[in-house]
């Protein structure tokens, strides 16, 4: 006879995939709110956090950074161009390289986006050393994950 104990591993709210996921869900559900008034979608927003630091990338950079093939970052980029955000432009070396940079619109939201991290750092309700803990563990998490791909 099976001791229900002896399958606890098994319970829903005992798997890391799913508190990443749902936990990600309801992040993501958040920022969506503080977003609304850049009227730019989340990884749109991941998109101008990598240029408001870097300023100037290639496609393919921005991709390794954000963890997206092309597929999926090359519509959105377009998307950006078409909303006045970004100039996407090919490289004069290097024809398969593509350069993305801000437009001065796009440049202007850094500034309507700046009190976003402190508000989701609000709304996550962690102090800042367990805040620091949780990402800490989240950059071990992936790059152990990456380094088995």
């Amino acid at each position: 006879m099976e001791n229900n104990n002896d399958f606890e591993h098994l319970k829903l709210e005992n798997q890391l995939c799913f508190l990443l996921y749902a936990a990600s869900r309801e992040m993501t559900k958040q920022y969506k709110t503080l977003l609304e008034n850049l009227n730019v979608t989340y990884p749109q927003y991941l998109v101008l956090l990598l240029l408001w630091e870097h300023e100037r990338l290639t496609v393919k950079g921005m991709g390794e950074m954000l963890f997206l093939d092309s597929g999926t970052l090359t519509p959105m980029l377009k998307r950006m161009e078409e909303q006045g955000l970004i100039v996407r432009e090919r490289s004069s070396e290097d024809q398969r390289s593509v350069f993305v940079t801000l437009t001065e619109n796009g440049q202007s939201l850094k500034q309507k986006a700046a009190d976003i991290p402190e508000r989701v750092f609000s709304l996550a309700g962690n102090d800042e050393k367990e805040s620091e803990i949780l990402r800490n563990s989240l950059l071990k998490l992936l790059h152990n994950l990456q380094s088995n791909v």
